[in-house]
């Protein structure tokens, strides 16, 4: 079956390759969507960052090359002799995180994680064989194009249940890329008042209002922390760092009111300078989160299902697997109108 196959930086080949086989606690999924992430396109320009390439993943078993791929849904073609809560024909939205299930009864990703699509294969190819426990049935008012999106936006939603939004509190979020966007969209959900979106890209600043950011922000243009103060008066109650470099992670504290809270929900490539006196001076309270819990993906699903939840403005552009390089990572990388690029498997909605 052909698939997208990361073998180095800005190296990612579409070729054949074998699906490995199915486990008795798997399932076979035909995949019909899978999302381009902001993590994959950290391993296109970058990698590695999680990618397995010295020695196997512990949890997967798996090595680079890796067909990569986390944000997928598709339907079940067949199931593991083991299989009980899932069957063929059922349409899934696939939770990639693997975690040692020290708390089987959250299976937390803090006790320790590995991705399918990032440590082991994922979703950028035809069909892929996932644990019966992370594929998630979806409700018949959510599309397969919708089970895409259900990942990022749970990213979204576990940030703003760790940051302990209150309704009518005042947000700010750094960067406005697709995690940035489903975190202004589950900030609203959650009851946000003032939702401040900012950005370097007009573009991305353009669509943050569309998805429900009250205000915007250049921060390239002027000084966000003052730009933020002049909304909100001594600070925002909750800041979301979802750039990823030192000025917004200094910026997201600063623009922060004393003792409210800022949530860390972006990759850091590279280390940065950073004094904590920033915090001693304010009481501002840092807390950070990675993916989800499958309580969280679960409820992402039922409020996308609901309609409580609406993602779908993300989406900017459906693409060929064959084109993932050119049109996908190469037009994330260079056009900034672009935020999420579902690629096109079997197509079906």
């Amino acid at each position: 079956m052909k698939a997208a196959v990361w073998h180095g930086r800005k190296d990612i080949r579409i070729e054949e390759k074998e699906l490995r086989p199915l486990k008795e606690n798997e399932v076979k999924v035909k995949v019909a969507w899978t999302g381009i992430c902001g993590s994959d396109l950290h391993e296109y320009e970058e990698g590695p960052v999680f990618l397995p390439t010295e020695e196997k993943d512990p949890l997967t078993g798996e090595i680079a090359p890796i067909t990569m791929g986390h944000e997928f849904a598709g339907v079940v073609e067949e199931v593991g002799a083991k299989v009980t809560n899932v069957k063929v024909g059922d349409r899934v939205a696939v939770n990639p995180t693997i975690t040692y299930g020290i708390k089987p009864e959250d299976l937390d990703p803090y006790d320790g994680f590995s991705f399918i699509g990032l440590h082991g294969d994922g979703g950028f190819t035809t069909y892929a064989n996932v644990p019966e426990a992370n594929a998630f049935l979806l409700p018949d008012t959510m599309t397969l194009q919708d089970g895409a999106l259900v990942e990022p936006t749970a990213v979204a939603v576990q940030a703003v249940k760790e940051s302990n939004l209150q309704f009518g509190d005042t947000v700010a979020v750094f960067g406005a890329g697709p995690i940035g966007l489903v975190n202004i969209i589950a900030a609203k959900a959650a009851g946000a008042s003032k939702i401040i979106a900012l950005d370097l890209s007009e573009a991305r600043l353009k669509k943050a209002k569309e998805v429900g950011a009250t205000h915007v922000v250049n921060s390239g243009e002027e000084d966000a922390v003052k730009a933020i103060k002049k909304i909100v008066p001594g600070g925002v109650d909750v800041s979301f760092e979802v750039a990823g470099v030192a000025p917004t992670f200094k910026q997201a504290i600063e623009s922060t009111r004393p003792r409210g809270t800022m949530v860390i929900v972006s990759i850091f490539a590279r280390e940065i300078n950073w004094n904590p006196i920033q915090l001693t001076n304010t009481g501002v309270k840092i807390t950070s989160t990675i993916a989800y819990t499958p309580t969280t993906f679960q409820q992402t699903v039922d409020l996308m299902g609901t309609g409580q939840l609406k993602p779908q403005g993300i989406i900017t552009d459906q693409i060929q697997l064959d084109d993932i390089v050119e049109k996908g990572f190469e037009a994330l990388t260079n056009d900034k109108s672009q935020a999420k690029i579902l690629v096109e498997l079997s197509g079906e909605k």
